[in-house]
């Protein structure tokens, strides 16, 4: 037998060694390119001086960015799982004293939309009532071309900086060693990452809040996020933030409920959408922005380039300049909902960008994105990309290409065709970027305006009630709680006491570990390699208000029961009489009922025969605004003994839903654990009823007895 030759370094060997070493942890490296540069800063990207432009040439965050868009496909990275739907915008008045753009010119225009929503960290079937940011992005379908306002039910973001959001992202999403938890942030990689950037502190508040787990896509607000600006026909430029607020208000479920949605119908929010669509509640929302000259930039104890703050409304109104209407479901999931590509580069003359240094990168990431997961530069050619906008332009061929051209000229200038297509005068509608002074070195940095981490963060907590102060706080207890290395949970607990003091108390009291003393400073961890630590700690900024009403979902509007939804709860010998007072009174409030029974089929009545629509296997209360139970003796008796209906009835009322029976059926709510309160209605009292699902949820129920459920 031959004797085996000794492998020996050659470079093949030496090769094969070198990607089995990729397999390794990194741990103990330094960063580095995927050419093996080392990385001096990983937190800034490359501008025009501090607060200026993110510059092309920035090849660390386009290696960055371009690796990261590319990480997954066919589905998204973030905001995978989408729901959405057809809609117009009209516009209440003129906005030409702010902005040249078409559709904001003259008071009644009416402009096609196509809106997503959709949560950002799970994958496409992943349940729609994860605790998670809500992304709100709407396409306007425009005489000037496509418009897209790309934002989130959050009018702020966890980092700064473009450079920080691969970082973010793999952070939040499943662990990569065992690709768990899906579609939730309750894990340590996530927290240790925010425990090491105070500049996340602000949108913790917010994601820990009510609003990060909706009643209802139709019941949240939307933001554009970053400051834009809006530029007027004589070249005057003004700073923009966008709002959209429902006309429905703005409504949360309970915790407990959304993990009990999560399994009992994960489609909830999509479902909830398309029926209220297709019944003609249609959902509406007002269009606001917040208007700055440009000459109070440096007004506030902010800065407007800051996407982690947000401007006070009690500094700045916001004025409502039109509405948009959902009208329509789209025909085909995947070839609109799925397919449909935004951008915030899409934009029409009058609407520019700022130096917004998380925009900035989002210019460059979107189109990238969207070349990996549609598969061709030609994704604008998909029928619910298309500009209703006319098109011309030498742009050829490439993967999937529709569009037939003719001619012999793809070039400009050119004779041969005329000159075609022509460059447009701003006059003409052709697009001028606004003519921004930029006199700046080029560096890795952050202004020094952007140091202020935690003064929002408390304003936000200082302008909850009472129950969202409590959610707030029982939210931190979860999410940390599932943390499992100590020392996340303390740095965390010593990022809270910058925000509120009584705040970390109580989170502290729920983990069971006592406040640190002396909090770690943990943007030591997030500097530059040769950043001095003391050039980077937070600064502190007392801000010019104590509370905003605006922050707080107890504001919001608490006049309508439309679209909601009623369980009637029923069996044989119920009383059709007050079935169909009760119906009649919420039906025509836009109210919707479901009548539910111990069987499918139908339930004998008082006057024959009714069909019902769920029974309780099929039935879960916490898909339901209110819960009405009519009288009938026989009915109520065969409740009472029907263990289903008393858990039913128990979940909402610890819920703290409005419930209501018939005179006569009372007698049902002895063996439940419901106690007589504003939103216990037991007389049948239809307008007090719906009084009470208007106002949402009586959340003071919270502070009594935790009734089991």
């Amino acid at each position: 037998m031959a004797k085996k030759k000794s492998v020996g370094k050659t470079p093949v060997n030496v090769k094969l060694q070198q990607l089995e070493e990729h397999k390794e942890s990194g741990l103990d490296e330094f960063l580095s390119t995927n050419q093996g540069l080392k990385i001096n800063d990983n937190q800034n990207s490359l501008k025009a001086g501090e607060r200026g432009a993110t510059l092309l040439e920035d090849f660390i965050l386009r290696e960055k960015i371009t690796h990261f868009d590319h990480e997954r496909i066919p589905e998204r990275i973030v905001h995978a799982r989408g729901s959405a739907a057809h809609g117009i915008f009209e516009l209440y008045e003129s906005m030409s004293q702010f902005t040249r753009a078409g559709f904001l010119q003259k008071k009644g225009t009416v402009t096609p939309v196509f809106v997503r929503f959709s949560t950002v960290a799970g994958s496409r079937g992943s349940t729609d009532l994860a605790r998670d940011v809500r992304g709100f992005a709407v396409k306007f379908y425009t005489e000037e071309g496509n418009y897209d306002l790309v934002g989130n039910n959050m009018p702020v973001f966890f980092i700064q900086d473009a450079m920080k959001f691969p970082d973010l992202v793999h952070a939040v999403k499943p662990e990569p060693h065992h690709e768990m938890p899906q579609a939730a942030s309750a894990h340590d990689t996530f927290w240790d990452f925010i425990s090491l950037m105070p500049e996340s502190m602000h949108m913790i508040m917010w994601a820990m809040s009510d609003r990060a787990i909706p009643r209802s896509l139709r019941m949240m607000e939307g933001f554009g996020v970053h400051t834009f600006r809006f530029v007027n026909a004589s070249n005057q430029a003004f700073f923009v933030k966008f709002h959209w607020k429902p006309l429905l208000g703005i409504h949360s479920v309970a915790w407990d409920e959304a993990q009990k949605i999560s399994g009992k119908d994960p489609d909830f929010h999509r479902r909830d959408l398309w029926e209220a669509i297709e019944a003609g509640a249609f959902p509406e929302w007002e269009l606001g922005v917040q208007i700055i000259p440009e000459k109070d930039e440096h007004k506030f104890e902010f800065d407007l380039l800051d996407p982690t703050k947000l401007i006070p409304e009690e500094l700045v109104p916001v004025k409502i300049i039109g509405k948009m209407t959902l009208n329509r479901n789209p025909d085909n999931f995947f070839a609109e909902t799925e397919q449909v590509a935004f951008h915030p580069g899409h934009l029409v003359p009058g609407i520019d960008f700022t130096n917004d240094p998380l925009l900035q990168g989002r210019l460059f990431s979107y189109t990238d994105t969207q070349l990996s997961r549609l598969g061709s530069p030609n994704f604008h050619e998909i029928p619910i990309n298309r500009p209703v906008a006319p098109l011309h332009n030498n742009q050829r061929d490439g993967h999937m290409r529709q569009m037939i051209n003719k001619g012999e000229v793809s070039y400009h200038p050119n004779s041969i065709g005329n000159g075609c297509p022509f460059q447009a005068k701003a006059a003409e509608g052709g697009f001028v970027s606004y003519n921004e002074r930029i006199d700046a070195r080029k560096v890795r940095a952050r202004s020094r305006s952007f140091f202020d981490h935690f003064s929002q963060a408390t304003l936000f907590f200082n302008s909850q009630s009472e129950p969202e102060k409590n959610h707030i706080i029982d939210a931190l207890r979860f999410e940390l709680g599932k943390v499992e290395r100590p020392a996340i949970r303390e740095r965390m607990l010593g990022l809270l006491t910058q925000v509120d003091r009584t705040l970390a108390a109580k989170v502290a009291e729920g983990l069971g570990i006592p406040v640190p003393k002396v909090p770690e400073m943990p943007l030591n961890h997030s500097i530059p390699a040769d950043g001095d630590p003391k050039k980077f700690q937070p600064t502190k900024v007392k801000s010019s208000i104590e509370r905003s009403e605006a922050l707080s979902m107890a504001n919001t509007i608490k006049n309508t029961i439309k679209s909601r939804q009623i369980a009637f709860l029923i069996a044989d010998g119920v009383d059709a009489s007050a079935i169909d007072i009760m119906r009649s009174s919420l039906e025509a409030g836009g109210a919707r009922v479901k009548l539910i029974a111990p069987r499918l089929g139908s339930v004998k009545s008082t006057k024959g025969d009714i069909a019902v629509d769920m029974s309780f296997l099929t039935a879960t209360s916490v898909v339901f605004d209110a819960i009405y139970i009519p009288g009938g003796k026989g009915s109520v008796e065969k409740l009472a003994a029907e263990a289903d209906a008393v858990h039913f009835v128990n979940e909402a009322y610890r819920h703290c839903k409005a419930i209501a029976t018939a005179e006569d059926a009372t007698a049902f709510l002895d063996v439940t654990a419901v106690v007589q309160d504003e939103a216990v209605i037991t007389n049948g009292n239809a307008k007090a009823f719906i009084n009470a699902i208007a106002k949402h949820r009586l959340w003071e129920r919270e502070k009594g007895r935790k009734v089991p459920a």
